[in-house]
């Protein structure tokens, strides 16, 4: 629509590429504004290494910079094919413009939270990968502390960034007089389409174990501490061969926890803390199953620890009997004896529903509204015939604790594509109207800033053709 492009625009340069900011480099003399790293070839030749494109600020902006932007996007599998260099200059003075005045105005970042972030960020793509050596080679990094280093830099740059925008517009709001005439401003033709939108309903029955295969797993751990505080067997071997917990398994189920961040459950976590080096728990349990921690080692806030987890045997009577409750649940649906709400109250073994009636919230939006085109594929093959009411057929699940569940889904309500209409989407509206003012203060806020602060593009990039007014020309 013509009439929202200047705010798509407005989107694509406050917004995008937020966390690939690059690293901040700050200004010590006044004389390295201009001056370009160079590397002697031979007594006759000298080609240019690296140069400051501009500063802005306490900030430069290197030309190593932007071919720093053009490889974190590619290694993020984005296309780079329309988007030229004097683009991501652009990006990366507008990110110096909101540090440097972050920092002006003493807007902190929690450097703990950072680097909370970039372990997990790393574990992540360390697992995703393969191995930290790949991860490594992947982003030619020769050492762990030189990914992390730069990662760090990475987050909390973008961190500071994100801090001023939200700090420019934290305080704004829109009246329903505004909403009103944001609505009435767009021409009838070029209104905002919203598309088939769903509430969705489930119910999830989890096969249960007896209270003996519970107990036998519980003895069976009781066992393994024993032989390796009275016979001297490994902890590590007992893990490496029966624990339940894969990913673990290969290291002899060894974590690291840190206090001060959140790991593994809550149970799991009580219990390490509470160990002294050297000693083993008794059998706990967790929504996992049944552990044994054996804590190695404190340093710190950091525990070294190594568990072996069992999980219960789930028979096929077991599995047959939550298969048969859920069919006669769907039964009382379908005959009316029972709504699906009430049956996800009295019925459901997934505590984040069933109190909802079962409803499924966005993990998006965190409301129950799933728009159709954005939809998870796996769950909209599960629903995609459905009428309203309508119940599925029972479904075999599985998850990360549960090997194997089943489930019947319902949609609730359906909203089909239509035009925007001011009293039926006015939550919809309202948020587009926030959002144009929103950016509207930060282009104000942006204009005014880089009037007032220092900034000096260097070479070619005076060429490039800026949304904004970085050379301070006279209008």
């Amino acid at each position: 629509m013509k009439f929202l492009t200047k705010v798509r625009n407005l989107i694509l340069s406050v917004l995008i590429l937020l966390p690939f900011a690059t690293i901040a480099q700050e200004i010590i003399e006044d004389e390295k504004e201009t001056i370009e790293a160079v590397k002697e070839v031979d007594s006759t030749q000298r080609i240019k290494i690296d140069g400051v494109a501009a500063v802005v600020g306490d900030f430069v902006v290197l030309d190593s910079d932007i071919d720093k932007q053009f490889l974190q996007l590619e290694q993020s599998g984005i296309s780079t094919k329309d988007i030229t260099r004097c683009q991501l200059f652009g990006k990366l003075l507008e990110d110096k413009l909101y540090m440097h005045h972050a920092i002006q105005d003493s807007l902190e970042v929690n450097d703990a939270e950072i680097r909370s972030n970039v372990d997990q960020q790393i574990n992540a793509f360390a697992q995703q990968i393969g191995s930290m050596k790949k991860l490594l080679e992947f982003y030619k990094k020769d050492d762990e502390q030189e990914l992390r280093d730069e990662m760090f830099e990475l987050n909390k740059n973008g961190k500071m960034a994100s801090l001023m925008q939200q700090n420019i517009v934290e305080e704004l709001e829109v009246t329903p007089e505004e909403v009103r005439q944001f609505f009435n401003k767009i021409p009838k033709d070029e209104r905002p389409i919203f598309g088939t939108e769903l509430k969705v309903a489930q119910i999830v029955v989890i096969p249960k174990t007896t209270e003996e295969e519970r107990q036998k797993v519980i003895n069976r751990l009781k066992e393994f501490k024993a032989d390796v505080i009275e016979n001297g067997a490994s902890f590590t071997t007992k893990a490496v061969l029966y624990t339940d917990d894969v990913p673990s398994r290969k290291n002899g189920g060894k974590y690291t926890l840190n206090r001060k961040r959140p790991q593994m459950v809550k149970e799991f976590r009580a219990v390490a803390f509470a160990l002294q080096e050297g000693e083993i728990s008794d059998p706990f349990e967790t929504d996992f199953g049944y552990h044994i921690i054996l804590l190695e080692k404190i340093r710190g806030q950091e525990y070294d620890v190594r568990h072996i987890l069992l999980r219960p045997k789930v028979t096929q009577q077991d599995i047959n009997k939550a298969r048969e409750k859920i069919e006669l649940t769907r039964k009382r649906i379908v005959d009316g004896e029972i709504t699906f709400a009430e049956a996800a109250r009295e019925v459901s073994d997934e505590e984040e529903t069933k109190y909802e009636g079962g409803l499924l919230i966005n993990p998006e939006t965190q409301d129950y509204i799933f728009p159709l085109t954005k939809m998870d594929p796996e769950l909209y093959s599960q629903i995609q015939n459905l009428k309203d009411g309508e119940v599925s057929l029972v479904l075999k699940d599985a998850d990360r604790i549960n090997t194997e569940k089943f489930k019947i889904l319902t949609v609730t309500d359906r909203t089909d594509e239509h035009e925007a209409n001011f009293g039926k989407d006015y939550v919809k509206i309202k948020e587009l109207a926030l959002r144009e003012k929103q950016l509207n203060a930060i282009e104000k806020w942006q204009e005014e800033k880089i009037m007032d602060t220092f900034i000096k593009i260097n070479g070619e990039y005076r060429e490039c053709d800026f949304n904004s007014n970085w050379l301070k020309n006279k209008n």
